[in-house]
Order: C-alpha cells, then structure tokens, then sequence
C-alpha cells in the first residue's frame, strides 16, 4: 500500500500536463492523519505509472515513514521533482521549478495516507457523509454510495489507485528499501 502516495504525485504531474480533471460537484475530503496512526514504519522504494486521459508517465519514488514523520522523494530521469515531509502537524515540501503547481504536496498526502493507513484511522476523521468501505482487495472512499477514490491490492502486491473526482489512475510497485515492523 505505500506504492499509493508516489504514484498519486505522479498521476497528478500528468494531470497537470494532461488537461483539466474531471468535473464534479464533490472534493475529496482532507485525511491530514498522524504518523503515529499508520501503527508501524515503511522504507519502501517505488515505481509510480500514472495515467490521466492518453498521457501517462513514470516516476521512482522513496518513501520512509514511522510514528514521528513520513518523507517522501519524487524523482523523474534521475531529477528530483518533490520532497515532502509530515510529522502530524506541519507538511514541508521543496519542489523542483519545473514540477507544475497542480502537483500538491497535501494532495499526495491524502492519497499515500488513503493507501498505506488503517482503514479504522481513516474512517475517524471523515465528516460530511463520506465513508471508507474496505473488504481488504479494495477500498474504496465513497460519499452517498458514490465512489470517489478507490484502491485495488493486486496479487502481483501492485496498487492500483483510481481518482474519479480529479480523473487520474496510477498503478505502485514497491520493493522494500530496509527493515519494516509488522
């Protein structure tokens, strides 16, 4: 699961160069989770594809996360294009000037937590009629039985995350970078 938030920054590149995303009358709703609410740490090296509309793109990605803080690294062709970093009450980013401003650090947030977090941390914070189905293949976070984001755990261990309110996919692959507690 934590193949989400690298591809999520992807997918939102692509929908930066692609074209505007798709309409809707919803917004995803915040997450802004803490660390310490993941339960466990990631050291985790990623392959990010996204897909918005014909254009698609890959990125690699570095993501590290234990119950003070989660980074992230974003790099396309060996540059790197974002770092952002959360410790529950400040989100820090540095861009590259290249990186287009679609590309939004809370965003990329949301969508890693969305992913990597428990199901049970990310029910808590919803307000609004949104609510978070999750039969452990796929989650899906839904507002008046509408679907809005959903995340598919393949059995190859790929993520596949589809953003319907901003019409973006991306597909994780991740490979462990170091120790993980359970």
């Amino acid at each position: 699961m934590s193949r989400l938030l690298p591809a999520i920054l992807l997918t939102l590149l692509l929908a930066a160069c692609a074209g505007p995303p798709v309409r809707t009358d919803a917004a995803l709703p915040p997450l802004r989770l803490s660390p310490a609410s993941l339960q466990g740490t990631l050291a985790l090296q990623q392959q990010l594809h996204f897909r918005f509309g014909r254009a698609e793109r890959d990125l690699d990605a570095l993501l590290e996360a234990d119950a003070d803080q989660v980074q992230l690294l974003v790099q396309a062709m060996g540059q790197t294009g974002f770092r952002v970093q959360w410790d529950g009450q400040n989100l820090q980013e540095q861009r590259a000037a290249w990186l287009p401003r679609q590309v939004r650090a809370d965003r990329v947030l949301d969508d890693l937590q969305f992913a990597l977090w428990p199901t049970t941390a990310i029910a808590a914070v919803l307000t609004d009629g949104w609510q978070v189905v999750d039969d452990g293949r796929v989650r899906r976070l839904q507002r008046g039985g509408v679907e809005a984001l959903r995340l598919q755990r393949n059995d190859d261990g790929s993520l596949q995350l589809d953003n319907r309110i901003e019409g973006y996919s991306l597909t994780i692959r991740s490979v462990p970078t170091g120790e993980q507690a359970p």
